[in-house]
C-alpha cells in the first residue's frame, strides 16, 4: 500500500486502515525507513528551505526522493532509499544504504574524521583511468544513531554529477564539508573561506 503524504500533513491512524496488523504499521520520518514495512510514504520536494531554520544537534530524516551519483558516464550509487541530515548552516548531507553504491568503483582509504554528532567517518577513494579521486565519499560503520549504520554520501565537487530527483546539485563550499544545494535550499552556507566558526 502506498500513502502519499504532504510536508506537515498528519499520518492516519492504523484504524483507518482495517485489516492492517498494527505491530506491522511503520510510521514515517524518524521512526522508520523509507520503502520497508507496510506503508511507503511518498513525499513531495520541499518548495524552499533556509539552512538557518534547520537544527543543531543535527536531524536525520528518511527520504524516499530519486538520489543519484555519476562519474565518467558511470552510475557510483543511486537509491530512492535515502537519508539526509539537516544541521544549522549546512545544505544536506544525503546517504546512500551500502546496497545501492557501486563499491566495485571504489578503494578504500586511511582517512579518518571524526563527529561529535555522527561519530568516525571511515572514506573511500574513487578509481578513474586517470588515477584516484581521493576520500571520495564516507560512511559511519558504527554511529551515534543506528540508522546510519554503513551509508554511503558523497562529495559532489569531486565526481561528475550528483542529482536529487531531476536536479544536478551544486556542492558545498570548501574542501571539509560534503552538503549538496539544491535550488530550494537557501544558505549562506557554512564552507566558503571564513565561515568555519559559525
Amino acid at each position: 500500500m502506498i500513502v502519499n503524504i504532504d510536508p506537515g500533513q498528519i499520518l492516519p491512524s492504523v484504524a483507518s486502515f482495517p485489516g492492517i496488523d498494527p505491530v506491522k504499521f511503520m510510521l514515517a520520518g524518524e521512526q522508520s525507513v523509507a520503502n520497508r514495512g507496510i506503508f511507503r510514504i511518498m513525499s513531495r520536494l520541499p518548495e524552499h528551505e533556509s539552512v538557518w531554520d534547520y537544527p543543531r544537534p543535527p536531524r536525520l530524516e528518511c527520504i524516499d526522493w530519486p538520489l543519484r551519483v555519476e562519474d565518467r558516464g558511470r552510475i557510483l550509487a543511486a537509491t530512492n532509499r535515502g537519508l539526509r541530515v539537516l544541521e544549522t548552516s549546512h545544505p544536506p548531507c544525503y546517504y546512500f544504504p551500502p546496497e545501492d553504491v557501486d563499491f566495485s568503483l571504489l578503494e578504500p582509504s586511511a582517512t579518518r574524521t571524526f563527529c561529535e554528532w555522527k561519530g568516525q567517518a571511515r572514506y573511500w577513494h574513487l578509481r578513474t583511468g586517470n588515477g584516484l579521486v581521493e576520500d571520495v565519499c564516507w560512511a559511519y560503520p558504527d554511529p551515534r544513531d543506528e540508522r546510519m549504520r554503513d551509508h554511503v554520501s558523497f562529495y559532489a565537487g569531486r565526481v561528475e554529477a550528483c542529482h536529487v530527483a531531476d536536479e544536478r546539485i551544486r556542492p558545498q563550499e570548501g574542501d571539509f564539508y560534503g552538503g549538496w544545494i539544491s535550488s530550494w535550499v537557501s544558505g549562506p552556507f557554512k564552507g566558503g573561506p571564513g565561515t568555519r566558526t559559525w
